[in-house]
This record gives C-alpha cells, structure tokens and sequence, in this order.
C-alpha cells in the first residue's frame, strides 16, 4: 500500500508553494480562482484526503443553483455514463456551484415521466429530460415553464414550442448517415431495415426518415423493408433480428435507430448469417466496442457525451440568471463515428 499523499506531494503536483496550499485549505487568505481550481485538479488526481474540503473552499463564494436530470434506464451503460457525464460537468462549473439531481425511469410511459418532471420540479430551478414526446409530457413541460422552471429535452426532442431548447444530436443527418455507411459497406445490393424504440421517439422519427430520404435519393437500388418497432429492449431486438434474418436471408444491412442494439448483437454473434449484413447502432458501449472489434457491425455513430453535458449546463445556468429564450432554439452536436479501426 503507497503512502498517504502530503500537502508538500499536493504542491508539487500542483506546482505551488505549500503556503498556497495551505491558504486554499483553510482559506484565511484570497488565492486566484485559477491557482485555486488547479490545487483541487492536483489534489483529485493524487487523492488527496482533503480534496472534499477543497472543492467546498473554492466554490463558497459562488451561487448555487439545484438542476434536475431525468434519464432512462438506470441499467444500461450509455445512461449510467450520461449519469456521471452530468456529475462531471456539474462539478467542473466555473461560476455556480451545481446540485445535480440524477433519477431513471425504468417505466417510459408518457404518464410516468409527467409525473416524475412534476415532482423534479418542486425543487429544481431546471430540469433537462430524454423523454418520448407525447400530450402529457408537454402539459407536464408547460405547467412547468408557468411555474418558471425551464425544460430541456436531450436527444430525442419533446415538447416542441413549450420546452427551453433541445441539446442533442441532429437526428435526421444521424438517419442520413447511418444510411450512407451502410450502402458503402454492405456485401450486395438487397434489402435493409431499421428498427426504432417507439414511433412516440421524436428522434427516432427524424433518423427513420433520414435514413429513407438517402436511399430514396442516392441508393434506389436498395429495398428499404418496413420499420420494426423494439421497445428499446435487448430481447425483443434479438428476437426480432434474428426473424430478419430467417425471413430475409438475402439481408443487405440494417440500423439499430435508438435502444436494444445488444439484442441485435447478440444475435448476430449466435447464428451469423454469411455474409454479414452491414449493421449500424447508436452510441458506443461495451457491447457495440466488442461487436466492431469482432467486426460484427460496421459502426456506432455517438453522442459526444462531455461535450452535451458542458453546453447543457451552461445553458441552463444562463437560463435560470436571464431568464427563457424569447425562440426556444436547439444546440446540435457533432457526432462521433466509430468503426472496427479506430479502436
């Protein structure tokens, strides 16, 4: 077992003096917020016994501002990573002191995420959501905005017209190209699919019709088979992919849209057809990282998660100062494109 950190290793990390440590520790003289900040870094990277009181320092004199997070599925790793992309992102704000509050909902009914957005709201100054877009989510969203606590929504976009902004991915460039890999990658000119989670999915939606759009454009050769709707779970997606594959032996590729891609991968991975279609799936987990590795799908096409958070953040700390956007707006992000070799 190494021994414990000292003020003097803090230091030299940091590259200041040990008086300037100790002022930040027990804050009896004024230290630069940017030498201040710099000693919490040091001290975090060496784990530092004293990093919580640290960090209390350095943010004393800031406002707090308390935001709510609604996610869905606790279990399932890109949510878990969105989870601590926010927690990061609130603890590196400059200018407030963030409290986070994180929930999942394992239910994904409209009735369910109104009525979590409701009880958030009681405490939150803002709320940012991913969420299905129906009815009583948006007059969950406006009684809300009445009350003064700005919405949010992430990644798939709810509420339009009510809500704050949308920070996400533009979903129908996503749709266009996941199309697009496909057709340069696909063994032979035949039949393609796409699954979503929902048709209530607004993001879902836009991929879906990216997706068709390019074909219909650039690729007419290829037979695009109707939708298949997955719920956003793993055994559905397997079990529907591999009724694809029966039906379809002469299957060109197929997209994974939104949630359920390892059902879609595990199925692949039990009875691979020859050859293998060209697969397409959102975001990069453990799952699909093994699956380009073992080049059973050609690419995830991901959201730049520390990226989204820092925007969302900052956004909805300005909100809450200035007051709601005269035109709610939407902040688009670049995605990330992995494949087999990049990793």
């Amino acid at each position: 077992m190494g021994r414990r950190p000292t003020i003097a290793d803090l230091a030299q990390k940091a590259g200041v003096s040990v008086a300037t440590v100790d002022r930040v520790l027990n804050g009896r003289h004024r230290v630069r917020e940017e030498t201040a900040r710099r000693v919490y870094e040091a001290a975090e990277e060496i784990g530092y016994h004293a990093t919580a009181l640290i960090r209390q320092r350095i943010t004393a004199g800031r406002p707090k501002m308390d935001f709510a997070f609604l996610l869905q599925k606790e279990k399932q790793p890109f949510y878990q990573a969105f989870g601590e992309a926010l927690r990061e992102a609130a603890d590196a704000m400059a200018d407030v002191r963030v409290n986070a509050h994180i929930e999942y909902v394992a239910n994904q009914t409209p009735a369910a995420v109104a009525e979590r957005l409701e009880v958030l709201g009681r405490n939150a100054q803002a709320i940012a959501a991913t969420s299905l877009d129906h009815h009583a989510v948006t007059q969950a969203v406006d009684k809300l905005k009445a009350e003064g606590k700005p919405v949010f929504s992430l990644l798939s976009d709810f509420a339009q017209g009510v809500r704050e902004s949308y920070v996400g991915l533009n979903n129908l460039k996503v749709g266009r190209m996941a199309a697009w890999l496909i057709c340069r990658t696909a063994p032979r000119t035949g039949k393609v699919a796409i699954f979503v989670g929902s048709h209530r999915w607004h993001g879902h939606e836009l991929r879906e019709t990216g997706f068709r759009s390019y074909f219909r454009e650039y690729a007419p050769q290829f037979e695009i088979l109707e939708t298949l709707v997955n719920m956003e779970t793993r055994q559905v997606t397997y079990e529907a992919t591999l009724s694809l594959l029966d039906r379809h032996p002469d299957i060109a590729g197929f997209y994974v849209a939104g949630g359920g891609m390892e059902g879609a991968i595990g199925a692949l991975r039990d009875e691979p057809p020859h050859p293998l279609p060209a697969v397409v799936v959102n975001e990069l987990t453990p799952d699909s990282a093994a699956a380009l590795q073992e080049h059973l799908i050609v690419a995830a096409i991901a959201t730049p998660l520390p990226r989204l958070c820092r925007l969302l953040l900052e956004h909805m700390a300005s909100v809450v100062r200035n007051g709601p956007s005269e035109t709610p707006g939407q902040i688009f992000l670049s995605p990330h494109l992995h494949i087999p070799e990049s990793l």
